[in-house]
This record gives structure tokens, sequence and C-alpha cells, in this order.
């Protein structure tokens, strides 16, 4: 009995191992080959002649990193003639918004590519900034945007603390180093400190458009006290060049880049973690209770 086992076992697999083993290995080899396609179509470049980047910047503005690579990726890419930013945020921090800004306008000045921006259902403080960068802005009619200002706000919270008992100990080595402390009432001298502050970033962002917009200093001064504009009344005020969807966006795109037949539009995939996730999430709660200066409006129409 053990011999015949042992003779059965030399003669190798029966046809019914081999058949699903034939079967493995052909499923195995779809998946490979579909995965190699999927990889070549993504690193060739379609459309050599009429390629538009497409970059979203979207919510708070918090961080510039990823939107900045993003940008630099598209400068440095001979097949991308021209870049499409799409805009739909309140605005946000002032450095973030700054360093885009800084970004784009390379791009527009030195890159030798076009920049258009198209704002969806807000492009206000922070994200006029950005796109004043741009050759070219579009907005809907119903776009909201200009909140050319600067904001801080400061929340106490003595009064809590002394209902409930607690005591805040402040040890400091200078007298404005807790300036702006939720646990102390703000003094006359550290609001001065903090207006001429805002003062300062409010003027950036001032010379910051006018230069964006080949504006006049006195031109943006009368639409820079904080107050937001309708897409509509934006062109009128000249903060926009016309009005458009993002399709609109990308043709204006292709038609000052000179693309003359329909483009293909490349758009970055966005690099996306649970640690991004709960990173995004940390400082937007922080974003909502921190006195850092901020280019931003923090309220939202909805029809």
């Amino acid at each position: 009995m053990i011999m015949n086992e042992s003779v059965s076992n030399s003669r190798g697999p029966s046809p019914l191992s081999r058949g699903i083993r034939t079967i493995g290995l052909v499923i195995a080899g779809f998946f490979i080959l579909v995965l190699g396609i999927t990889l070549l179509v993504e690193a060739i470049p379609i459309g050599n002649d009429s390629n538009i980047a497409l970059i979203r910047i979207e919510g708070i503005i918090l961080d510039s990193q990823e939107i900045i690579d993003q940008i630099e990726h598209f400068t440095d890419d001979p097949t991308i003639q021209a870049i499409v930013v799409r805009i739909d945020s309140p605005g946000g921090a002032v450095v973030p918004s700054q360093e885009i800004y800084a970004a784009l306008k390379r791009v527009r000045d030195d890159g030798g590519k076009m920049v258009v921006t198209s704002m969806g259902d807000m492009a206000a403080s922070g994200g006029y900034y950005i796109a004043s960068a741009s050759n070219t802005i579009l907005a809907n009619p119903g776009t909201i945007t200009g909140s050319i200002g600067v904001i801080m706000e400061i929340t106490n919270v003595e009064k809590l603390l002394d209902k409930i008992g607690l005591e805040s100990v402040v040890v400091k080595s200078g007298l404005h180093k807790d300036i702006g402390s939720p646990f102390l009432p703000l003094s006359e001298d550290a609001r001065a400190i903090l207006q001429h502050v805002m003062d300062d970033v409010h003027d950036q962002f001032i010379h910051a458009v006018a230069e964006g917009r080949k504006m006049g200093v006195d031109q943006v001064n009368p639409l820079a006290d904080g107050r937001i504009f309708t897409g509509r009344q934006a062109l009128a005020a000249n903060l926009v060049d016309r009005l458009g969807t993002l399709q609109d966006a990308i043709q204006v795109a292709a038609d000052l880049a000179g693309i003359s037949e329909e483009p293909t539009v490349i758009e970055a995939k966005p690099r996306f973690s649970l640690q991004d996730f709960i990173r995004i999430q940390f400082r937007e709660a922080l974003y909502t209770i921190t006195t850092p200066a901020m280019f931003s409006l923090k309220y939202k129409f909805s029809l």
C-alpha cells in the first residue's frame, strides 16, 4: 500500500491540480498585465502639445507644501502648456496664502506658462490673495470673493476660569510675551501692538493684489476694507477678468497657450492617508480657537 502511494506520487500532480495551477497563473498574469498597462498610461503624457494642468485649492488654507509641489511639478513638465487653478476656499492662514501666491507668480513671470484661476463657490480673502497672482481670473456670477483684509480673533476665558475655580499663573521673560493670551484681559498697549501687526499684513495684502492685478494701490484701497463681492460685482470692480465656469477657464487657458485642439486636462492625484485626515481635522479645529492672523472669510452663503 505504501509502495503504491509512492508510485502514484512520482507520477506528478493530477490533471485537476495542474488545471487549477494554470488558471491561477493566468489570473495572476492578467492582473500584472492590467497593472503594468495602468502604470504605463499614467506615466506617458497624453496629447503632448495640448496638456493643461488642473490644481485644486479647497477648504481652509492651512498648508502650502502640497500645492507648491504640484505647481513646481507642472511648471517643470514640458508637456504642460498652461495651469488652471480651481479655488473654492474662504481663505486661511497668512503665510501659506502668501507662499502659494509667490509660487504662482513665479510661474506667470518666469515659468513661461499661463496661469488661469477659476473661482468656485467661494474664493475669498486668502483665496483671492492667491487668485490675484494669475494671468486671468474667471468667477461664476454667484461666486463670493474679495474680503481683502486680515482678522485676528482672541477669545477671553478669564470669567469662565473664575466660575470653575481655576487660575492661570504666567511666568514670562518680557512684558508682552503673553500677548493675546485667552486667560488675560487685552490691555490697550497689547491691542495697539496687535492692530499695528494687522495693519502691516493688510498692507502686504493690498500691495500683492495691486501687483498681481496690475492695479494702483490707490485703486485697490477702496476695495480692501474686508467687504465681499459676488463674481459679477468683482468683475465690475476689476477684481476678476470675466465670468465663467471651470470649463470656460480651461478653454481660456488653452487659448492663451495657443492650443488649437481640445486640451487634455492633467490633474495630480492627491496624496491622502489617515494621518493626513487627522492632521487636517486637528488644524481646522485649532483654526477656530487660536489667535494667529488670518486671511479668511468666516461665513458662507448658500442658496
